[in-house]
């Protein structure tokens, strides 16, 4: 009797179970509806790619909606053939970006620090100059604007600075306005937001003259961090920028920024780098992001500055070429190096040995600089009246020319140019 009991509950559990499946799998069908046929409501909340056999059973289409890796499939050849011819100018050999995207704030404390009124006609008169110093356009493909610098004029030809760039060849491109965002429980781990109203900001900045945004994600080396949860945060919202920057028709700048700060060594920091760059381009691929179409800006990966090793520049140069090497997908065509902290002399240094040991990697390698490029250029400001913008000019068009001879990876650095010299050996003296 047991037996003739526990066999009738697994027949019925059985039968149950089956119904429930076939329920779940199959239309809803009216039960007035004649055998074979689907009521008209039944019709209406099937999914439009599955279809019926004479007996009323369904199967699937395939699934017409864009997929992952799909490589931008929903853009036209048309799309897809100017972003490719935007990104391969920005990559043009032996030239990199000029990086002048502060905002009002920041490089008003920069101003302020050497005695220069920040004023929007004060910062529009440096960063004309930092565009038509002579020679400039000989070593720039392209310059990172603030939102404000695309609404200003050049005094010498009177035209609007994305105009005037791209008359002397140079790519125009803006750093949209983003906030800093602290994830709960990370130890003051960031994401930056300002993807809710990006598509929109990215089509008026493309009306006025860009042709290719920036969207910077910070992050660090700690303990414990940089935490899975920062790094796909952020590599996430860096793919989302992209496939938005594509759809409105500008090209992509990715920017995962690794800050320089810690005691971390070098085989530490090359772990964090193929950590957060594979979960960057995985995600980039998730989402459908046309590759030849973007472009990579990426701190060089260093010790941290506190790090009591010493490393050589080919020690870090090759680093750097190992973390490209193991991650780097071949269809993006250039990496631009930020400076990241670095000054010129140092930066300058890696960034050739990195293009000397490329060897057979297929990337541009160039550089994309702010402060290591005008940090000595506000030094000149201190004690003077007025900005001497015509001496600022010279020394700018020396620095364009070491950071082009670094892209084409025949700077020769000097002394200890380069190296990773621990801060106590640095405060050592030298001996007589």
């Amino acid at each position: 009797m047991r037996i003739s009991v526990a066999a009738t509950a697994c027949l019925v559990a059985t039968a149950f179970v089956m119904v429930f499946i076939s329920f779940r799998t199959s239309p809803k069908l009216s039960l007035a509806a004649p055998a074979g046929r689907i009521s008209r409501s039944a019709r209406l909340s099937v999914p439009s790619n599955r279809i019926f056999s004479p007996a009323g059973r369904s199967s699937f289409l395939p699934s017409s909606p864009r997929a992952a890796c799909d490589d931008g499939a929903y853009l036209s050849a048309e799309s897809k053939a100017e972003l490719k011819r935007v990104a391969d100018l920005i990559a043009t050999p032996g030239k990199g970006i000029t990086a002048c995207d502060e905002g009002p704030g920041t490089i008003g404390m920069r101003f302020e620090a050497v005695g220069v009124t920040n004023t929007e006609e004060n910062r529009r008169k440096y960063r004309q100059m930092l565009f038509e110093t002579p020679g400039a356009a000989d070593h720039l493909s392209a310059a990172i604007l603030d939102p404000e610098t695309l609404y200003q004029k050049s005094d010498t030809s009177g035209k609007l600075f994305p105009e005037a760039l791209k008359d002397m060849g140079v790519m125009p491109g803006v750093k949209p306005h983003l906030k800093v965002y602290t994830l709960p429980g990370t130890g003051g781990e960031t994401v930056m937001q300002g993807l809710d109203s990006l598509a929109d900001r990215l089509r008026e900045y493309k009306a006025a003259g860009a042709v290719f945004a920036k969207w910077r994600s910070p992050l660090v080396i700690g303990e414990g961090q940089p935490s899975d949860l920062a790094i796909q945060a952020n590599m996430n919202d860096l793919a989302r920028y992209a496939l938005i920057c594509q759809d409105e028709g500008l090209v992509p700048i990715v920017e995962p920024d690794v800050s320089l700060k810690g005691d971390h060594d070098l085989q530490t920091a090359m772990v964090a780098n193929v950590r957060i760059q594979s979960a960057l381009y995985k995600a980039m691929l998730d989402h459908g992001v046309y590759m030849e179409g973007t472009i990579l800006k990426v701190n060089m990966v260093n010790p941290g500055k506190s790090c009591p090793k010493p490393y050589s520049v080919e020690d870090i140069a090759e680093a750097n070429v190992h973390v490209l090497r193991q991650c780097m997908p071949v269809a993006i065509p250039g990496v631009n190096y930020l400076s990241g902290g670095q000054n010129l002399e140092d930066a300058a240094a890696r960034l050739s040995i990195i293009n000397k040991l490329k060897k057979n990697c297929p990337w541009n390698l160039s550089f994309s600089w702010s402060a290591a490029l005008q940090m000595p250029l506000f030094e000149l400001c201190r004690g003077k009246s007025e900005i001497p913008l015509s001496e600022m000019s010279d020394l700018y068009a020396k620095e364009l020319k070491i950071a082009a001879d670094a892209a084409n990876g025949v700077h020769i650095p000097s002394g200890t140019d380069g190296a990773h010299v621990p801060p106590e050996l640095m405060q050592q003296p030298v001996a007589a």
